[in-house]
């Protein structure tokens, strides 16, 4: 895989290594309480709340959090509502760049967003300047270590409708359409594989590759934009090449 999904691989393990700090969870308390008042508070008929739940579960997040977390999201108990917003900018070396937030507060949000692309060389984009560079599509990755054969891990998930699968290293990325990650999910589960993440993401249709110091400065961005608690995912179009990635990862 490129040098982007490498940095997405990345980004998952260190996720998990961080679940335990208070920003992780009330990032996904946010995503289960606008799940829940967009779908209802059922994860067996609303297939948002379920990956969101899926996501908690992962990241270690007590039952108490979740369960008032939907109840948040249903009105069943007070909180601040949230919007669901995308904003788009451009990284260092004409990256593209799409952040999706949770916000309750949009003069925050664009406020620290400006700041944090500044901060790194880049700037925020109008609305649509690069969204059409981006296609929604599900991933799932399953680490190699665990996991059967390349050729059964496959067919499990083109049998179960997935589109695509890639490997590199370390793991399996398999591609579905949105609608289509949960029944894959649901028959990687029912033959034993076990999978790492998944969730529908924005996936580049073009790349733009990397020298040294624009994929540094490019990674502080990522990495600034994470950490602002408005923000939910992030998704770019860059591509590094692997001695460039193994450097930076080191």
């Amino acid at each position: 895989m490129a040098g982007h999904s490498k940095w997405h691989n990345i980004k998952l393990r260190k996720q998990a290594q961080d679940a335990r700090k208070s920003k992780v969870f009330a990032k996904i308390s946010r995503e289960i309480m606008v799940a829940a008042r967009a779908g209802g508070g059922d994860p067996e008929s609303n297939a948002r709340l379920r990956l969101a739940m899926d996501k908690a579960r992962a990241a270690g997040m007590p039952q108490d959090n979740v369960k008032r977390a939907i109840q948040r999201g249903m009105g069943e108990v007070g909180g601040a509502q949230y919007e669901s917003m995308t904003y788009e900018g451009y990284a260092p070396g004409g990256v593209a760049v799409m952040a999706q937030v949770l916000t309750d507060n949009r003069n925050r949000t664009v406020g620290e967003l400006r700041s944090a692309f500044g901060r790194s060389g880049g700037a925020l984009a109008e609305s649509n300047a690069v969204a059409w560079l981006f296609q929604q599509k599900g991933v799932i990755i399953v680490p190699k270590e665990g996991a059967p054969d390349e050729d059964k891990v496959l067919e499990a998930a083109l049998e179960a409708g997935a589109e695509d699968m890639q490997s590199d290293e370390t793991s399996y990325e398999i591609r579905t359409a949105p609608a289509d990650l949960e029944v894959v999910k649901q028959a990687l589960e029912a033959s034993g594989i076990p999978f790492e993440s998944a969730e529908v993401t924005m996936l580049p249709q073009t790349r733009v590759t990397l020298k040294e110091k624009e994929a540094q400065q490019v990674l502080r961005l990522m990495d600034a934009l994470e950490e602002l608690e408005d923000v939910q995912q992030v998704y770019a179009n860059f591509d590094i090449p692997d001695a460039i990635m193994e450097q930076i990862a080191a």
